[in-house]
């Protein structure tokens, strides 16, 4: 690497070495020309490199990350004066392995005041990220997250429905994820060795969408040079997911009628049917009962496709979610853009929170993508949200979104009490927190519990 310097850093002595190495968080220091000075055990632990090869490197060569070019909180500090406190970021060990850490950042300065390097302390995320993704399995299902009631109630039903072979309809306004749902039903289905084959019905019309769901022959019409499958003969043995479905024609829907009656498809320019085994997801963001009624949709389609109903919520239904939700999608952007971006603020979140979202999951996914260009590091903050969610809030910003925040979840804990009959630890486990957390928050923000205990008895005053 670079050139070693056995030279501990100025100002500190033997007592002050003891004490950095008793530590559990990496801890070292660099100069002026950002070559290491000091480096603690934990330090060597964590990045698995020992004292004597680290001491006169430049930081970047132990640490191997490219934080340290993009966005160093070291840098950071150096740049502007200001310590940088529990920043996210990963850096790579010896082994190659990427280690999640927590980074702290300060400057150094001699007895006269003047700057002659910087500290870093930097904290091995690694199990509390394991415990984070234990967690979170708790709240998902596939890739749908959620802890709410209406989600976990959903989550409950989705084995239940895989397991079957019935046609399923998913309800759901735009961006609350009906192909999700779709391909977790597959995916836990006996069919998912097969294709998951999406198509959707609103995108073509009705003569390109006919070739499209069951194919033609060779000859059927002038560009037709040879035989094309359709989506049901690809997806057979597997399952053919149906998105948007109640904006398909009249003549289109006599069509599908036929094939889910009959179980057989009829390519343009065939002579003989050809039998499919395929498992048929429908979904619309329309209310196929309300169509039917008007005479738009076919009644019997209707109940051909209606044998397993689900009825996805838009995201303002269940609000207690976003948390968890932003969560996920900080850590997903941060995968996929290579950066560390460790959260939002709370005026961000309390904007999120006070959002109605009517593009729902979707959109809240399009704002957290678009803060990510805006944010170079650090917290999410209001300035890197679209326009719509920068607006001045009336007064204090942070100590109205406060308050909304405090009600939201004085709501979701009442509410949870009253589902759970009073019981502590049942409440305590749908909303994600320990019971010790649940009672101070019961207490802080003056909720009244129910007058039973969870157990059929009643709480004694």
């Amino acid at each position: 690497m670079g050139k070693r310097s056995k030279n501990l850093f100025p100002g500190f002595g033997a007592l002050e070495f003891a004490i950095l190495d008793s530590l559990n968080e990496g801890v070292f220091t660099v100069d002026l020309d950002w070559r290491i000075t000091s480096f603690n055990r934990a330090a060597e632990r964590i990045i698995g490199i020992s004292r004597d090869q680290a001491l006169g490197c430049r930081c970047s060569e132990v640490f191997r990350t490219s934080v340290c070019e993009r966005d160093c909180a070291l840098r950071r500090t150096f740049e502007s004066g200001l310590p940088v406190v529990d920043a996210s970021a990963h850096i790579v060990n010896q082994e190659g392995q990427r280690i999640p850490i927590r980074v702290s950042t300060a400057l150094l300065k001699d007895s006269s005041g003047k700057i002659i390097g910087g500290v870093e302390t930097f904290q091995d995320m690694t199990q509390i990220e394991q415990l984070r993704k234990q967690l979170h399995s708790r709240y998902s299902f596939e890739d749908i997250i959620g802890r709410s009631p209406v989600m976990l109630e959903l989550f409950d039903l989705l084995p239940q429905v895989a397991a079957s072979s019935s046609t399923v309809l998913i309800e759901g306004a735009s961006g609350t994820g009906k192909e999700l749902f779709a391909r977790a039903i597959h995916n836990q289905s006996s069919r998912s060795k097969k294709p998951f084959v999406p198509i959707n019905c609103a995108a073509l019309p009705d003569n390109l969408l006919e070739s499209e769901l069951f194919g033609f022959k060779a000859g059927a019409f002038t560009d037709a040079k040879r035989d094309k499958p359709g989506r049901f003969a690809l997806a057979d043995g597997g399952t053919i997911f149906l998105d948007e479905i109640g904006d398909i024609s009249p003549a289109m829907q006599v069509r599908l009628l036929r094939v889910l009656q009959e179980r057989v498809i009829e390519p343009l320019g065939g002579i003989k049917p050809i039998p499919v085994d395929v498992r048929v997801i429908a979904a619309t963001n329309k209310n196929l009962a309300s169509l039917v009624e008007e005479g738009v949709f076919r009644e019997d389609l209707f109940y051909r496709i209606r044998v397993v109903y689900l009825q996805l919520p838009g995201l303002a239904e269940h609000r207690e979610d976003i948390p968890l939700l932003v969560e996920h999608l900080i850590n997903k952007f941060n995968n996929l853009q290579n950066k560390s971006i460790s959260g939002v603020s709370d005026e961000v979140m309390a904007r999120l929170m006070e959002h109605d979202f009517p593009g729902n999951v979707r959109e809240l996914e399009n704002i957290i993508e678009q803060a990510f260009v805006l944010c170079r590091g650090g917290q999410i903050e209001v300035k890197h949200l679209p326009p719509e969610l920068r607006q001045e809030i009336e007064g204090s910003p942070g100590k109205k979104g406060q308050v909304r925040l405090d009600s939201l979840e004085k709501s979701a804990i009442e509410e949870a009490l009253i589902r759970r009959r009073g019981n502590r630890r049942q409440a305590a486990e749908d909303l994600g927190i320990n019971v010790s957390t649940l009672y101070r928050k019961i207490r802080n923000l003056g909720i009244v519990t129910p007058a039973e205990d969870g157990r059929g008895k009643r709480r004694k005053c």
